[in-house]
């Protein structure tokens, strides 16, 4: 058994552990496994382990391996993590499933479009900038319950959840309780919080999915 297998077998036991300890239900935490920079060869063996549910940071880089992997393993659930550019919307929309970058209108708008054109819609998220961090994507915590329902009842999208990536020099749990607040008050259900370092405390916040890549795939 490869040590990716191994460290993924090791992150499942420990999302257990976590939803244990946060009194949540078993299975209550989807892991999102962050295959950024590896190449096919690497990923397969964790698919054949039992993961289904990936995520990738640019479009393109996932356009060259995954389509051949979703056509051997159709039960796959590919997710966006990273910035989406409005020019490339149409390929986004044609290969992810999840969407969970959203975060302005522009990207709404676009996306809107091609689910009409395209007639296939990807679950969309909203991403949260809850550091208000200026070298960082996602929308102010203060315009984000209001940019949920203009993506509703301007855009006729459907958000189904909120993601955040909390500042990696402070406490990530004040962020995590941020968003757990605004998808409350948005009325959205789904949480994509907590990557390698912190997804524990996160699953202990309320996160649905947690985005784990090092801590599977080993360092980039």
């Amino acid at each position: 058994m490869g040590d990716a297998v191994q460290q993924f077998l090791a992150v499942k036991a420990k999302i257990a552990a976590a939803e244990r300890e946060a009194r949540r239900d078993a299975g209550a935490v989807t892991l999102v496994a962050v295959s950024k920079t590896f190449d096919a060869a690497d990923i397969k063996p964790v698919i054949e382990a039992g993961q289904r549910v990936f995520g990738e940071n640019r479009v393109q880089e996932a356009q060259g391996k995954w389509p051949a992997l979703k056509e051997a393993f159709p039960d796959i659930e590919l997710h966006l993590i990273g910035p989406l550019q409005s020019n490339k919307a149409r390929e986004a929309v044609v290969l992810f499933d999840v969407i969970e970058t959203v975060d302005r209108d522009k990207i709404a708008a676009e996306l809107a479009k091609e689910v009409a054109r395209q007639g296939r819609a990807p679950k969309l998220y909203v991403q949260v900038n809850t550091g208000s961090e200026p070298q960082k994507a996602g929308i102010e915590p203060r315009d984000a319950v209001t940019f949920v329902a203009r993506c509703r009842d301007v855009h006729g999208l459907a958000i189904e959840g909120l993601m955040c990536i909390p500042p990696a020099d402070e406490n990530p749990g004040p962020h995590f309780a941020l968003l757990e607040k605004l998808a409350r008050e948005a009325g959205v259900a789904k949480l994509s919080m907590g990557m390698s370092g912190d997804y524990e405390t996160a699953i202990a916040f309320g996160a649905t999915s947690v985005r784990v890549g090092s801590a599977i795939f080993g360092s980039r």
